[in-house]
């Protein structure tokens, strides 16, 4: 099959490698649709300690596609099914998911390879996280799956309120999806952002209430308090970036009683500075979610299948297996949400 396999930083390679026949409890899945991601361009550009364990390494991990094979003692599935995988699922056993936290299970073994024509979907994934699709539901729609799970976790977790102020910098994906599901739970949002292609988006795909564009305002401190009940500040902020001075700058747009929920990752190192007196006499709940849940991948199918959250309007083009890289370099250069890719067209 043809595939891209990752060999390092800047180092992905368009290859044809075997396609491995599926071991006991394992399936084949044909790749019709697989998108790209913030986490796939992080890795491209610098390594990831987690995602990559070996080199060469299968690349991507956002995917739909149909039953090819089958191993021994698959149950619930056969060829032919169109299905959806996430790219892990929890072991149940670990001392994590006997506390039912099973996103942060200490056996979560992270998939790769949806840049590809075919991919083994490992046996727990098969039991636990992988499902069939509606029959009126698209391969490209249904490959949103995973990185909506992670933002319905995050969104359920917040306990955002219906009429509540949600306030959102960083509108890659990620960041609109949050704005998107808010929305949807009753929330007044406001989001800020640099990229012209995403503050549109934030207007057509997550119906934000206020868009801010960031290269007017560079500090939304004033605008998020002043979209708030009595300007005294966010019900909720949501950091999306992944920056030590983003959380810092959402951390001050937050209302005492309010909830900081600092979702996107920084740097392993990375420090931040806050003010105890305000956490402490504000009252001020700080947070962060990883990942998703079984629980939240199904939520996020369901949100995807009833049509309330209208993913294929994050796809900026659709391309062929081989412009994998070319699609890596448009999102550094800010060109792009999500490029869909499909491997055997």
């Amino acid at each position: 099959m043809k595939a891209i396999q990752y060999y390092g930083p800047k180092d992905i390679r368009y290859e044809e490698i075997p396609v491995k026949p599926p071991q006991e409890g394992e399936v084949t899945v044909k790749v019709m649709s697989a998108l790209t991601c913030g986490t796939d361009v992080k890795t491209f550009r610098r390594g990831h300690p987690v995602l990559i364990k070996k080199i060469p390494s299968g690349f991507g991990h956002e995917f739909a596609g149909i039953i090819d094979k089958i191993g021994e003692n698959v149950e619930g599935f056969k060829v032919g099914d169109r299905v959806v995988a996430a790219n892990s699922a929890p072991c149940g056993e670990c001392f994590y998911c006997k506390k039912e936290e099973y996103n942060l299970c200490e056996n979560l073994d992270l998939l790769n390879g949806a840049y590809a024509q075919y991919i083994n979907v490992p046996v727990r994934i098969v039991k636990k996280n992988m499902l069939i699709l509606p029959e009126n539901l698209s391969f490209d729609k249904a490959a949103f799956c995973e990185p909506l799970a992670n933002v319905v976790h995050g969104a359920c977790r917040t306990g955002i309120k219906e009429g509540q102020s949600v306030g959102i910098i960083g509108i890659g994906p990620i960041g609109l999806m949050f704005a998107r599901i808010a929305k949807l739970m009753g929330a007044r949002v406001i989001v800020a952002g640099r990229n012209p292609i995403k503050l549109k988006a934030a207007e057509e795909f997550a119906h934000a209430d206020e868009i801010v564009d960031l290269k007017k305002y560079p500090n939304p401190e004033k605008i998020f308090k002043s979209f708030s009940d009595e300007s005294k500040g966010l019900d909720v902020g949501i950091e999306c970036v992944g920056l030590p001075e983003i959380w810092e700058q959402i951390f001050s747009c937050v209302r005492p009683g309010g909830t900081v929920h600092f979702f996107g990752g920084c740097k392993s190192g990375s420090t931040v500075t806050f003010d105890t007196t305000r956490i402490h006499y504000g009252d001020i709940k700080i947070m962060s979610v990883f990942h998703h849940t079984p629980q939240y991948f199904r939520k996020a199918l369901e949100y995807i299948a009833s049509g309330e959250v209208e993913v294929e309007k994050l796809i900026t083009d659709t391309l062929t297996l081989e412009k994998v890289e070319y699609a890596m370099e448009q999102h550094i250069q800010g060109n792009a949400i999500k490029f869909l890719i499909k491997p055997n067209d």
